[in-house]
């Protein structure tokens, strides 16, 4: 599937070391029988079939009497592993050499196994098997090989042989769910590629993968789930070379950034330095589109592009390229500033930022071949396969923060249509504790309607807050009986159920009538008679006597009535007579206002009888 780009004498060119750095990606295989091989071993993951990232697979080994190496079409020797229904897949366990690891995996997989187990034939640290380098008339069956494979040690290979000869079984367990890191919410990959599309099958297979996978990764990254990086390998040419025909055919910025001739043909086709270009363009669109917040538009344009404008058609141009960016929408002049002078002599910040990702960091190894998919910083080993490489990247979501198409069931099995997951649940109110997550499952009390569920999630929930009695009344005792209904839930509690006055019970599963009569708890005075009902109770009293809940007593009717009406009547005579006396007492003090106040205006115009006689006696002091 993944190509070694370049010929002989491109391989110098890369770093200018010629020396990578490159990470075996493991996942770990568990052994669960026979006893005595019991433990987790690490295995390699390989560069083709398809990894079960994020899952487990479950299957018993066994070893081939014949053709152990895989070289040869298992029909050959009318020999096949495919499993009985319902039967353990057979995990093939084959020897290294001989033949490429493909070969072995592709022979596996027509037998009908479902994983190949290749041991390695000596002591060495594990390696990732990879594709073969050289293209061969066979090389389609590459993109066809389904079934995951792994290498693994010589000396868990021999002992597995030693248990099978011995008539042990030997079941293994696969397990990929740690071979991604899966810290948050959000995926980061990347995807190394090429715009050359006469390379064969492999330049086929890439951009059969963009278009099939684009739809998924550009709604995965407008809702916010992945954050996608396209990149390009580019050498450079060895200072002695730098004036060849080759390096100025293959190179752009005086041989700083050169790729291989299309057609490993100078003479013909397009150039190395086309295809510098045209990667370098695809490069500035992604940044171009990403500053305009569709980094999107990405996928669009290098579908398009292998569309409209192929090689095969002599259409491989910078014109053809500027109308699909026009189609698209974005600025041709920032993109052509962003691509910058390719035949200045100094570096390029765009090409040579690529050159520096190319170098692997931290657990990531280098990137030398193409295609070549980083998923949450680390390589991403299998075919290159919408289905394959969407589980991939579903496994690296921190557990359930993963999108919906995670949970589809062409991608993964939902634990919780299986007994629930073996989590809480209450089937009246349709509520439960389980939920599907793409490893698996897990048992977590829900939140229904805003209302939290509170519990350890395999034996118990309980609605918690308040309006937890408005979804199954709170998990509560509830019944309704002669037109009455009682409730154990207390909304304005925050949990708990306890049985409404009246009933005794655990308030869960039941609360019972209290018999206030028999128990002698209510009317308890002589002359009552009491009455048990559901939930409560009747008190009544004999003859004309009439009972008084408050007092738990009984008093006579006649009596309650004469002393109402004489109370009565007193009353209304006491509001009468102060009625009178209030009037009597306000006429009273309005006369003596009034006569106060006209005797004093009376006295400012006209004297008093006693003021007349007293000027008399003033003037004529001999009477």
């Amino acid at each position: 599937m993944r190509i070694i780009l370049g010929f002989a004498i491109w391989v110098s060119f890369l770093w200018g070391s010629g020396v990578a750095r490159f990470v075996v990606e493991k996942n770990s295989l568990k052994v669960t029988s026979p006893d005595s091989l019991k433990d987790v071993y690490e295995c390699a993951i390989g560069n083709f079939g398809v990894p079960q990232y994020g899952g487990t697979m479950v299957g018993v080994v066994l070893y081939p009497q014949s053709n152990k190496k895989a070289c040869k079409s298992f029909q050959d020797f009318d020999i096949s592993f495919k499993s009985k229904p319902g039967g353990f897949p057979t995990f093939l366990l084959v020897d290294r050499g001989d033949c490429y690891f493909t070969a072995k995996a592709w022979n596996a997989q027509n037998a009908g196994a479902a994983a190949v187990l290749v041991a390695d034939d000596r002591i060495e640290p594990l390696i990732t098997m990879d594709t073969p380098e050289e293209e061969n008339a066979n090389a389609d069956y590459l993109q066809n090989i389904t079934i995951p494979s792994a290498l693994i040690s010589k000396t868990l290979g021999d002992s597995f042989k030693r248990a099978l000869s011995n008539g042990d079984m030997v079941s293994v367990s696969l397990d990929w769910r740690e071979s991604l890191p899966h810290p948050d919410e959000r995926v980061e990959y990347e995807f190394w590629t090429n715009s050359n599309d006469e390379c064969g099958p492999k330049c086929e297979s890439q951009i059969e993968f963009v278009k099939s996978f684009k739809g998924v990764a550009q709604i995965l990254e407008k809702k916010g789930y992945t954050q996608f990086t396209p990149h390009y390998i580019t050498w450079y040419c060895p200072e002695a070379y730098i004036h060849s025909k080759q390096c100025k055919s293959q190179c752009i910025n005086h041989g700083r950034y050169c790729a291989p001739d299309p057609e490993q043909d100078f003479s013909r086709g397009y150039d190395g330095k086309d295809v510098v270009m045209q990667n370098l363009r695809q490069v500035c669109l992604y940044r171009i589109a990403n500053e305009s917040g569709k980094p999107w538009l990405w996928w669009d344009y290098v579908t398009d592009f292998s569309i409209r404008c192929p090689m095969k058609d002599k259409k491989y141009t910078k014109e053809c390229a500027d109308k699909v960016i026009h189609s698209l929408g974005l600025d041709l002049k920032k993109i052509d500033k962003c691509i910058g002078d390719p035949d200045a002599d100094e570096e390029n910040p765009i090409l040579k930022a690529e050159q520096d990702a190319q170098i692997g960091k931290n657990s990531r190894g280098d990137v030398t071949i193409l295609p070549t998919l980083v998923i949450n910083n680390r390589q991403y080993r299998g075919k290159l396969d919408k289905a394959a490489v969407l589980k991939a990247i579903c496994a690296g979501f921190e557990e359930t923060t993963e999108p919906a198409v995670c949970l589809s069931s062409d991608i993964q099995t939902n634990e919780c249509l299986e007994n629930n997951g073996g989590c809480w649940q209450d089937k009246a109110a349709n509520v439960t504790a389980c939920k599907d997550t793409f490893r698996g499952r897990i048992c977590e009390c829900p939140v229904v309607q805003g209302l939290k569920f509170v519990g350890d999630g395999y034996t118990h929930c309980e609605a918690s807050g308040l309006g937890r009695c408005q979804i199954n009344n709170g998990g509560c005792w509830k019944k309704t009986h002669d037109g009455r209904t009682y409730s154990a839930c207390v909304d304005g509690a925050s949990k708990g159920c306890k049985c409404p006055p009246g009933f005794r019970g655990d308030g869960v599963k039941s609360c019972e009538d209290i018999n206030e009569c028999k128990e002698k708890l209510a009317c308890q005075c002589p002359d009552c008679t009491c009455k048990n009902t559901w939930g409560s109770y009747e008190c009544s009293c004999s003859g004309d006597l009439l009972y008084i809940r408050e007092h738990d007593t009984c008093i006579s009717k006649k009596a309650t009535t004469e002393v109402s009406w004489s109370f009565m009547w007193f009353v209304l005579l006491g509001l009468a007579a102060a009625g009178v006396a209030g009037y009597g007492l306000y006429k009273y003090r309005i006369r003596r206002y009034m006569d106060s106040e006209i005797r004093a205006i009376m006295a400012q115009y006209m004297p008093l009888d006693n003021q007349g006689e007293a000027a008399n006696r003033v003037h004529h002091p001999d009477i």
